[in-house]
């Protein structure tokens, strides 16, 4: 009977590098999708619970307000009027741009809205609030 291998074949020396790649692939899509998370939770905020919601499927502007009425955006505290004028120029690069907009749930009524009159006082058209699910 012949063998199935040819004889001038020797061992496999070369490293298959298929299955590395495949695992770095999903090693830096898990990144990805879990470094927006890492990121917004660097102050805290008690954001109130809905129980019907949808997740933003669209890259947008996070604000967030906490109890003591700082607004944070991309890391860094901001004033009113600062956030107002950074937004300001933001839409004058992207028109269309989306914010996102979360409150603690401790804030009053008024606060609240005073901080996104001021969001739409800039040019944002777009403006979502965020919830946590129950």
């Amino acid at each position: 009977m012949a063998s199935a291998v040819s004889s001038n074949e020797g061992p496999i020396t070369a490293i298959n590098v298929t299955p590395l790649v495949d695992i770095l692939l999903v090693v830096l899509i898990i990144f990805m999708a879990t470094a927006p998370l890492i990121g917004r939770r660097a102050m805290n905020v008690d954001v109130p619970r809905a129980a019907h919601h949808e997740r933003a499927a669209t890259e947008a502007f996070q604000i967030v307000e906490d109890a003591q009425k700082r607004l944070m955006v991309g890391g860094k505290v901001l004033t009113l009027d600062e956030l107002s004028r950074d937004l300001a120029g933001t839409v004058k690069m992207q028109p269309d741009v989306h914010v996102i907009f979360s409150a603690d749930r401790h804030l009053g009524y008024g606060d609240v809205i005073g901080t996104i009159d001021a969001i739409r006082g800039a040019g944002v058209r777009k403006i979502g609030l965020e919830v946590v699910n129950k």
